[in-house]
């Protein structure tokens, strides 16, 4: 099964809240609040996104961390990358230097890449923008159902 480690899923819960407040400049402790992680998850996480360069920082009394780009032009796959190294669905993919037990009589050893660019592919097609739903994040207010007696009260 391939899975994306905590620290991913953390990161693109980080950046979903940043591409809500696109442009806007917000410090760790403020995206904690925003995202209910620990200000130190926030903190390590927006460190390896920033050597990635999907955000940038700004120093001061007003300083944190804001997005380098449009929230519709950061993919999944720059995500997943910054998070986790290059996308490798099997040893053979990434080039490791050591064979696999199988490799003399393995069919799939000229198909991975293959798999791999397909994988590759499909989340380089997903964008932040495609992620994120600023209602989950920051849930409007529901205003109460209208009842039988509201009904009554405006007909008056």
């Amino acid at each position: 099964m391939l899975r994306l480690n905590r620290m991913t899923d953390y990161a693109i819960v980080v950046l979903g809240a940043l591409a809500h407040r696109h442009g806007d400049v917000l410090a760790t402790a403020h995206l904690a609040e925003l995202t209910g992680l620990a200000q130190p998850t926030v903190a390590k996480v927006s460190k390896t996104l920033l050597a990635a360069d999907l955000v940038e920082t700004q120093r001061g009394v007003r300083g944190g961390y804001r997005l380098t780009k449009a929230p519709a032009d950061i993919s999944l796959v720059d995500i997943v990358e910054a998070m986790e190294g290059p996308i490798a669905v099997t040893d053979c993919v990434d080039g490791a230097q050591d064979p696999c037990a199988v490799s003399n009589c393995c069919f799939m050893s000229s198909h991975w890449n293959h798999v791999n660019l397909a994988i590759r592919n499909a989340l380089n097609d997903v964008s932040l923008e495609d992620l994120t739903d600023p209602a989950q994040l920051f849930p409007l207010p529901v205003s109460p159902p209208i009842t039988d007696d509201d009904s009554q009260l405006s007909r008056q």
